[in-house]
């Protein structure tokens, strides 16, 4: 059974660092495409950040370009995201995704099939 945990959420200043975790189990990570995706309510999900299988090729949304980057060990079956200079619009729930098979990063939605059960990021002021 394929498990997705997101951890490392948590309460943070505006221009403060978090990093979140999604540790993978019941799937071979290498054989997927990872995302990272968040949820405001009243929002849609939007992607955030997206990783090919290798880690080589990765995608990010305009909003967390040069702020957050996504990267994988898939030795540890792990997903990283490390955000820096945080705002309060970054305050969301944040959840790992992952689609089987090699493919382009994609921020769809619509694409990924495992969904992890999220993780709070806040931000203040």
């Amino acid at each position: 059974q394929v498990q997705l945990v997101e951890s490392g959420g948590g309460s943070v200043q505006a221009g403060g660092s978090l990093r979140l975790s999604c540790a993978a189990s019941g799937i071979t990570l290498s054989n997927y495409c990872m995302g990272w995706f968040r949820h405001t309510p009243g929002k849609e999900r939007e992607g955030v950040a997206a990783i090919s299988v290798s880690g080589t090729y990765t995608d990010y949304a305009d909003s967390v370009k040069g702020r957050f980057t996504i990267s994988r060990d898939n030795a540890e079956r792990t997903l990283y995201l490390l955000m820096n200079s945080l705002k309060p619009a970054d305050t969301a729930t944040f959840y790992c995704a992952a689609v089987w098979g090699a493919c382009p990063p994609s921020l769809l939605v619509a694409r990924f099939t495992y969904w992890g059960q999220g993780t709070q990021v806040t931000v203040s002021q």
